[in-house]
């Protein structure tokens, strides 16, 4: 099938932006890399009358560290951020998750923005965003506001930005730098590039000592939106991290899990894998961060 017909225009500043979406209301939307928004306007599940690219906009493009936080603007290609210093050093969970995003061609286009203002609960991005509290930035005619990731997404793709809003960046708070850091990304799939079936994050600190001074978590697959479980990151806190600790923690997660089932995988399968492969990541993660302290 091909697309409905629609307007579109090319703005250059997020004034333009913003007063194109004002304009259009419910009938706009913002195209950046279309790894969504294309195939489902061609299936017609989506018919916009306006298409406001936000390409050329440089304002919203870039990566940025301050003392605060490091600024991910939306429009950042996944594969750049794959590729920065800057994530790498500073932010090592969205680096560990970049390369589970689809295939090349999909990061090479799809923006760190789009993915989380799709608002897919088995997105990488989203995962690691809700892990590590990330603030997001929305502007709109109307002025300018700051929103926590678990406030944002609410449901399977839906969030709270309004129609005429804009996804400015998203700002992550960096690792510590006195701990040795390293974090990693688990995932279930059908096959490497597929949606996730499930999948986790974590990103520990250890100090010289090896005890866990810094962890943080996140779950996707096995609730309407990912997670981060509080109660594990609580329990394993100051710990070394043995491995029936670790094996104890992961299974409060247990009551919250509300995963359902679908042609991939039962909601039972979801519920049985999702605390053994926290777990895994947790372990890989501590094994890492020892083996740089030797």
């Amino acid at each position: 099938m091909k697309a409905a017909t629609f307007e579109y225009v090319r703005p250059t500043h997020i004034d333009e932006v913003v007063s194109e979406l004002a304009r259009a209301g419910t009938d706009a939307r913002i195209i950046a890399g279309g790894q969504s928004l294309v195939p489902m306007m061609a299936m017609r599940l989506v018919r916009p009358e306006l298409l406001v690219d936000i390409n050329h906009v440089s304002e919203l493009t870039g990566i940025g560290k301050n003392n605060d936080s490091v600024c991910v603007r939306a429009a950042t290609r996944q594969a750049d951020a794959g590729r920065s210093e800057i994530i790498a050093r500073v932010v090592p969970m969205l680096a560990a998750a970049v390369p589970f995003i689809g295939h090349n061609q999909t990061r090479n286009r799809g923006t760190i923005g789009g993915s989380l203002a799709h608002g897919d609960p088995t997105a990488e991005v989203l995962l690691v965003a809700m892990a590590l509290g990330v603030t997001l930035d929305l502007r709109s005619e109307k002025g300018e506001r700051s929103v926590n990731i678990k406030d944002f997404a609410v449901a399977p793709m839906e969030t709270v930005m309004e129609e005429d809003e804009c996804l400015v960046a998203a700002r992550f708070q960096p690792a510590p730098t006195d701990l040795r850091v390293t974090a990693v990304v688990e995932e279930v799939a059908p096959r490497a590039g597929d949606y996730a079936i499930l999948s986790v994050s974590a990103e520990i600190g250890l100090d010289l000592g090896g005890f866990c001074r810094h962890l943080r978590l996140g779950v996707s697959g096995a609730t309407p939106v990912p997670f981060r479980p509080h109660m594990v990151e609580i329990a394993l806190a100051d710990s070394l991290l043995a491995d029936d600790e670790v094996d104890d923690a992961v299974h409060l997660i247990d009551p919250v899990l509300d995963p359902e089932s679908d042609v991939q995988a039962s909601a039972a399968y979801r519920r049985r894998v999702a605390p053994g492969l926290l777990g895994r990541a947790i372990r890989t993660a501590r094994d890492r961060a020892v083996v740089s302290l030797v």
